[in-house]
């Protein structure tokens, strides 16, 4: 499986290596959120969660719907500014049923792939965005129908919270790792210059390489693709906004081992990807990787354990995102949890499944990369 962004005639300063203070902020808060997809970052986790101000911390935690399981697509800029203010004012640029329907497009939408109608216009996609922020917790439907009730109020209220961060930890954060990002997009252009889109992407990440379909297939089509190595599934365009063509590249000190991708339609195709990759543990004993192997040996499974490495999802949201029926995910849910690989909890009268990362860590480093993509 792979994601694939359609370059054909693109021109080569059109593939932009830029630092987004704001992109980097949400992948600070995702790290903070979900420590266990970063093993690196778990003293910097720790330290800053325990520094946080009480009010700042509910904060975060009722709008981490926007960043925990995936990130939104309007936490990565592509056109960034230099500052968060900058990247911020550009946010509020856009409309609210775009800003709305974009704040929700991973985390709720079924079809990411897939148009779907903005809920502040659709009363079956209000609905269902509800349903799903519900099976979140209760602090995550409460800013849910906030944003569909109140989007201006929301508007306002979450660039607070983002200057907030900045004051609290981020601004710190951003004079030490800004400097490191711009010199990464510096070298990457400079690369892009002299050596070429393949070369810079295969120095980008081993997940990142150029094909070109003649060569491939011998079909005489001349198209000219980035193709992105992910267990998700994705296809876009450069051109995919007429007023912006072009594809722009965010390095991230935070991200590893996340390769984001967003490529909703209509708006220009943007990647961040990480400056370094830590070390994992080391793998667990051959007859326990055996027995867990197996229990991965099934292509559905793969799909499943790549969802719940995000973030808890319920029977009902996993059938829905993968169209099969619930007794399915059962099944399948039942064997990976028998491998030990799944933790579940009751939250309400949901319950929830989620991958358990310190498990697949111990798994192997490829697999958990893999997954976490």
């Amino acid at each position: 499986m792979a994601n694939v962004i359609d370059i054909t005639g693109l021109p080569p300063e059109r593939v932009v290596f830029t630092p987004s203070p704001l992109a980097e902020l949400g992948a600070a808060l995702h790290a903070l959120s979900e420590p266990g997809h970063h093993p690196g970052l778990h003293g910097w986790v720790t330290a800053t969660n325990a520094a946080l101000k009480t009010d700042l911390a509910d904060r975060l935690c009722e709008a981490d719907i926007l960043w925990r399981s995936s990130r939104s697509d309007i936490l990565l800029p592509a056109r960034p500014g230099a500052t968060l203010a900058e990247d911020l004012d550009e946010l509020d640029k856009i409309d609210d049923e775009r800003f709305v329907a974009a704040a929700f497009e991973i985390t709720c939408s079924p079809r990411y792939t897939r148009p779907t109608p903005s809920p502040l216009v659709d009363a079956g996609e209000r609905a269902r965005i509800r349903e799903m922020a519900a099976a979140r917790g209760p602090r995550q439907a409460a800013f849910t129908d906030r944003m569909l009730t109140d989007p201006d109020g929301l508007r306002v209220w979450l660039r607070r919270l983002f200057e907030d961060c900045e004051e609290a930890f981020f601004g710190d954060i951003w004079r030490r790792v800004g400097i490191q990002l711009a010199a990464d997009a510096r070298h990457k252009t400079e690369l892009l210059r002299r050596k070429g889109l393949a070369e810079t992407l295969s120095a980008t990440s081993r997940a990142l390489w150029l094909e070109d379909a003649q060569d491939r297939s011998g079909s005489g089509s001349g198209s000219t693709r980035i193709v992105l190595d992910k267990l998700a599934q994705g296809r876009t365009t450069a051109f995919a906004d007429p007023a912006d063509p072009g594809v722009t590249f965010l390095p991230t000190s935070f991200g590893w081992p996340h390769l984001v991708f967003a490529h909703a339609q209509g708006w220009r195709p943007v990647l961040q990807y990480p400056v370094a990759s830590p070390e994992l543990p080391a793998p667990a004993a051959l007859e326990l990787v055996q027995q867990r192997l197996e229990a991965l040996g099934h292509p559905m499974r793969m799909q499943l354990c790549r969802t719940l490495s995000r973030g808890p999802h319920s029977t009902g949201e996993l059938a829905e995102a993968f169209g099969i029926t619930s007794p399915e995910v059962s099944r399948h849910i039942a064997t990976l949890k028998k491998a030990g690989l799944i933790q579940t909890r009751r939250r309400g009268r949901y319950v929830l499944h989620q991958l358990d990362l310190q498990v697949v860590a111990r798994l192997g480093s490829d697999f958990l990369e893999g997954v976490l993509r």
